[in-house]
């Protein structure tokens, strides 16, 4: 059972490290996956949901920010309304043990986790992630 707790975990850090991501985009919010939905120009928005229509994420958002954050939401999809790059840190509870990693959510791009974590801090880089 241990090898398959390590397994699972190297392929989400590995799923998470290699996920598509966009460079620093225009500051149209045009680059992304899918269309930004309820999320509004200005903000990263995330969403615990696991479903993305092609309009966007209609539920409401688990997190919105335009500032550094810090806190525990869950999280599945993201979209970054913003002409600056969020680094996410995120943590994935599995079996007793908790993994932790980092995501870039590029300027104006939007994507999926592949599963559902918990996004525990933002931080805004002034240069790529």
């Amino acid at each position: 059972m241990k090898w398959k707790s390590i397994a699972l975990a190297a392929a989400l850090a590995g799923l998470l490290a290699i996920a598509p991501t966009g460079p620093a985009a225009a500051s149209q919010a045009s680059n992304g996956y899918w269309s930004p939905g309820n999320c509004p120009q200005g903000l990263l928005c995330v969403w615990a949901g696991t479903t993305h229509p092609p309009e966007g994420p209609t539920e409401t958002p688990s997190l919105t920010t335009n500032t550094e954050w810090s806190g525990k939401v869950p999280a599945f999809l993201f979209y970054n309304r913003t002409s600056r790059n969020a680094e996410i840190t995120w943590s994935y509870d599995y079996l007793g043990t908790t993994y932790t990693g980092k995501r870039c959510a590029y300027a104006n791009d939007s994507g999926d986790l592949y599963v559902t974590i918990s996004i525990t801090k933002v931080t805004w880089q002034p240069t790529t992630c």
